[in-house]
């Protein structure tokens, strides 16, 4: 009990210090409760406010800057991928310099033994790979994420993209880090089909991407489907750990950080319309937590 209050006050500390710190730049949450704090906001002028080592776990989904005019298939039409100004690309330095930035400043504010995962394709994955090396992270995994109910290629000039990367690793190389590793051999996992019953999870899953349940209140255009969030808490987090969210999106990381149980989250994005949208999610599960 006395551990589990030094985490929550250690939580309270956290969003009071960028309460105080923000306080000139009105830097307020948009939403709070005893466990998640939602701000609206960009990720790097938020971030700063928070304290050195103070997370335990990031997920971070950034642009993956893919948005060129190119099209898709979308419902069985074709549909342009551009997701917004926020997901076209500066240029390669730029887009270099963004992503070093932000990396950045989750390496600082993650405890020793804490890890970040990214996701992006190949417009993205390789940069923040190569940032994680020279920032001194250690990888731990690469995981596959293959989308077996993926769109077709329209153009077919290239193999269907039917899976994204997934960046796992650590800030400090020496320091234990979490892993449940027995939760994640012997739990169920239904929607993977390459899942195995009591076998090590292994670094390529099957989750199909979002259903239409997940988007009841609206959607995010790269938003990231419940199981693959609930499966990345589950495996590195522990009973009231400081997750942070730096491109909350449509809040799937809270969602799953609310279904695992007793987590902590801090979610922040630029579009007020998505911390709507996430918080729409977060008073739907509050009050019928059996829908999900």
């Amino acid at each position: 009990m006395e551990s589990q209050t030094n985490q929550n006050n250690s939580f309270e500390k956290v969003v009071d210090v960028i309460e105080r710190k923000g306080a000139q730049n009105s830097i307020k949450p948009k939403f709070k409760t005893e466990d998640i704090t939602l701000y609206v906001g960009d990720c790097l002028e938020i971030m700063k406010y928070l304290p050195d080592n103070c997370v335990d776990m990031i997920f971070a989904d950034p642009p993956y800057y893919l948005s060129n005019d190119g099209v898709t298939c979308h419902a069985g039409k074709m549909v342009k991928v551009n997701k917004g100004d926020w997901d076209k690309s500066k240029g390669f330095e730029k887009d270099l310099q963004f992503h070093e930035s932000w990396i950045s400043e989750c390496r600082r504010i993650l405890k020793p033994e804490g890890t970040i995962w990214i996701s992006g394709t190949n417009h993205s994955v390789y940069q923040c790979g190569y940032l994680l090396q020279k920032l001194n992270f250690h990888i731990l995994n690469d995981i596959v994420w293959f989308k077996p109910n993926a769109a077709p290629n329209l153009a077919c000039t290239t193999f269907a993209h039917s899976h994204e990367t997934l960046l796992w690793a650590k800030k400090d190389k020496k320091a234990k880090h979490v892993f449940n590793y027995e939760l994640l051999k012997n739990g169920k996992f239904p929607e993977d089909k390459l899942k195995a019953p009591k076998k090590q999870m292994r670094s390529v899953w099957s989750i199909p991407t979002p259903s239409p349940e997940e988007k009841v209140f609206g959607k995010h255009p790269t938003q990231k489907p419940l199981a693959l969030l609930k499966r990345i808490v589950l495996a590195s987090t522990k009973d009231e750990d400081i997750i942070l969210d730096p491109f909350n999106g449509s809040g799937t990381t809270a969602i799953a950080a609310k279904l695992i149980g007793k987590r902590k989250y801090i979610g922040i994005d630029l579009n007020e319309n998505f911390i709507h949208l996430t918080i729409k999610r977060l008073n739907q599960f509050i009050q019928q937590p059996t829908l999900l």
